[in-house]
């Protein structure tokens, strides 16, 4: 179920990669989901922009390395889960070297995993388009061959490309704790109601940051989203493009607006789909997205009794997830796994990610109430990155690692007590979870960037951002508020009537039609668009 919608599909596809989910486990979502924490140097007042210029272009040798392009090998177990097959013939696999340190461009390097398939009219092929699904933490080199049929269109004139981030699988994905670490860490309380269970909290997270730390340390300083940017413009130059176009969806679109920011002349067409809020500090992001479940959950029970009598309410999911506190129920897992709060919580938001797994909400409820949590614990996998071998791809603890390089904030427990009521307003059923989900960059090795992210981008082509009314991870408003930073003549905003997360993989003509068009002939769509 990264989240999303389209023809069903078992849970865990896309959910794992936009804007992140609903991490209820004290590992945020990025601005474009759940809070981003981190104490950042200088200490910038909240609300103050960091500027993310400065360090120096990639040397020569590497602006102009030629990819050894290879057919691509079987996904690993440091990648997303659930994509066990190695891509077909059309798809080809190479390794950028970048410089790990822009500040340094002359160090040490760091290989950035890619992925492409040539366009298939190479005679008015226009170039490459690099797609970033989301995450932070998401895996580019295994998602954009799942879903290439969604881009078939896009591929007749361009070469479809896309990548894992530095940090993030085959680039050296970030690995904080051992498989049955994980197991623990994400069945554990992340909604404590007592000062010993805020401690113990306090205590895990603390654990997991070190594991990273002991793991990771080595690339932890260096896997933020400006960097990542900066990789992109590097892509750029080693594929042969004057300039970048560009496809981001959830994390995908901080990205695309910080690199719009760098390089703004640049920049080609560029869409930003399901659109992280760039104004938007960790508190703010995060009550955002607890009332962007919320409204989720309602749309959805509102959809479901038109079509089912066996309907969960607000009310049975708020019992059942209290019961569920006090006593776990069986799943059927080998592992001797049990449904515990955290866990059933984490499957119903990975549910809401797309009307497509809506039906396996209905299920999952009706079923844990009859004491099987198989259902939600399968979802609660999927959002946490588990595959059915019981290994863990690096999708979270990527996302904790580019989080916390870029935000510098940093919260404690009289933090998220002063915040709580003003959360369980936003929501009933997740407000706690997204409250305490702040401390997860406590005690974390690495200080962060910026209080939020400059996408400021004058000058730029215009880049065109699509804003779903019904997102439960990336609230409709920021796709406003992106569009507008971005500046006058860039930012062009579009609306789609909807439900799930972004927009262009809903299957809703309207949007595929507007946004291929820019794409394809660059024909801006009218100001604002909306459809429905």
């Amino acid at each position: 179920m990264d989240s999303v919608s389209r023809p069903v599909r078992a849970p865990g596809a896309r959910a794992l990669l936009c804007a992140c989910a609903l991490l209820l486990t004290a590992t945020a979502c990025s601005g474009k989901d759940a809070a981003r924490t981190g104490t950042g140097s200088g200490s910038p007042r909240s609300g103050d922009t960091i500027s993310t210029a400065g360090p120096e272009p990639a040397p020569s040798d590497l602006a102009t390395q030629k990819l050894d392009w290879k057919t691509c090998p079987p996904p690993n177990s440091s990648e997303d889960s659930g994509a066990g097959r190695p891509p077909g013939k059309d798809w080809e696999c190479a390794t950028l070297r970048a410089p790990l340190d822009y500040a340094h461009p002359h160090g040490g390097t760091i290989g950035i995993a890619m992925i492409r398939a040539r366009a298939t009219d190479q005679s008015h092929r226009i170039g490459s388009l690099l797609f970033n699904f989301g995450g932070p933490g998401g895996s580019g080199v295994t998602t954009l061959p799942s879903f290439a049929d969604d881009y078939r269109t896009l591929r007749t004139r361009y070469d479809l490309v896309s990548f894992d981030p530095r940090g993030v699988g085959r680039s050296d994905g970030v690995t904080c704790l051992d498989d049955k670490q994980l197991d623990a860490y994400y069945a554990a309380d992340a909604a404590p109601a007592t000062p010993a269970a805020a401690k113990a909290l306090l205590d895990r997270i603390h654990q997991y940051n070190n594991g990273c730390r002991q793991r990771s340390g080595k690339i932890l300083p260096y896997v933020g989203t400006a960097n990542a940017a900066r990789d992109m413009d590097l892509m750029r130059q080693v594929l042969g493009d004057d300039k970048l176009h560009y496809f981001g969806i959830s994390y995908g679109t901080e990205l695309g607006g910080v690199y719009a920011h760098l390089f703004p002349k640049n920049v080609g067409r560029g869409v930003l789909d399901g659109v992280v809020d760039p104004t938007t500090d960790p508190v703010r992001s995060a009550l955002a997205q607890a009332a962007g479940f919320q409204l989720a959950l309602g749309n959805y029970m509102t959809a479901c009794t038109r079509t089912h009598d066996n309907c969960p309410t607000e009310q049975q999911i708020t019992a059942l997830l209290d019961r569920l506190d006090k006593k776990p129920i069986p799943t059927g897992d080998p592992a001797g796994r049990t449904l515990t709060k955290s866990l059933a919580t984490t499957g119903i938001a990975q549910s809401l990610y797309s009307k497509d797994f809506w039906d396996y909400l209905t299920e999952g409820v009706e079923d844990a109430e009859n004491g099987d949590g198989k259902i939600l614990l399968a979802l609660a996998d999927s959002m946490n990155g588990r595959g059915p071998d019981g290994r863990y791809s690096s999708l979270q603890a990527s996302l904790a690692a580019v989080t916390c390089a870029d935000f510098a904030q940093r919260y404690g427990p009289e933090d998220v007590e002063a915040k709580r009521a003003e959360f369980r307003k936003a929501s009933p059923v997740f407000g706690d979870f997204m409250a305490w989900s702040l401390l997860q960059c406590s005690g974390w090795p690495v200080k962060g960037e910026w209080q939020t992210p400059d996408v400021s981008a004058k000058g730029a082509a215009p880049v065109l951002v699509v804003g779903n009314t019904g997102d439960p991870a990336t609230p409709y408003e920021g796709a406003r508020r992106m569009a507008q930073e971005l500046g006058p003549g860039v930012g062009v905003e579009m609306t789609y009537r909807g439900e799930g997360h972004g927009a262009y993989d809903s299957g809703n003509a309207c949007v595929k039609k507007a946004v291929d068009a820019y794409l394809m002939e660059g024909t801006v769509p009218g100001r604002g668009t909306v459809c429905s």
